[in-house]
């Protein structure tokens, strides 16, 4: 399921760090930053965007990758709804999971861009 990188579950480790920042700061109260409006939107592309691009770097295209990619989608349902459900400093957003799911799909079509492999080519095999 991953590429044969030098260190793969570094990368693993590192990508999977990145998913836990997002859920953790997703659950946490928001930094006093002004943005504009529907700028959390941009945010949420980006955020959901380079964890599947950055997933499309370290796991094999296929089903693997596709199971990812569904999986990060899931999770940006889970926390729209986590934040309704259990903080006082967040609200659930429907716009906010349609931003993270298009952020999704759009870091995975990196599959088809000709640094896919970027990470390999970057880390020789022993």
């Amino acid at each position: 399921m991953l590429k044969p990188l030098r260190r793969p579950w570094l990368w693993l480790g590192l990508w999977c760090l990145a998913v836990a920042i997002v859920i953790v700061t997703s659950l946490t109260p928001p930094p006093p930053v002004v943005l504009p409006r529907n700028g959390d939107k941009v945010e949420h592309l980006l955020a959901y965007g380079l964890l599947a691009a950055a997933a499309v770097q370290v796991f094999r295209p296929g089903r693997g990758l596709l199971a990812v990619g569904a999986g990060l989608v899931l999770m940006g349902i889970a926390l729209e709804f986590a934040q309704g459900a259990f903080t006082t400093t967040r609200m659930a957003d429907p716009a906010d999971a349609l931003a993270n799911t298009v952020g999704v799909t759009l870091g995975l079509l990196t599959v088809f861009a000709p640094w896919r492999d970027a990470l390999l080519r970057r880390q020789p095999l022993r």
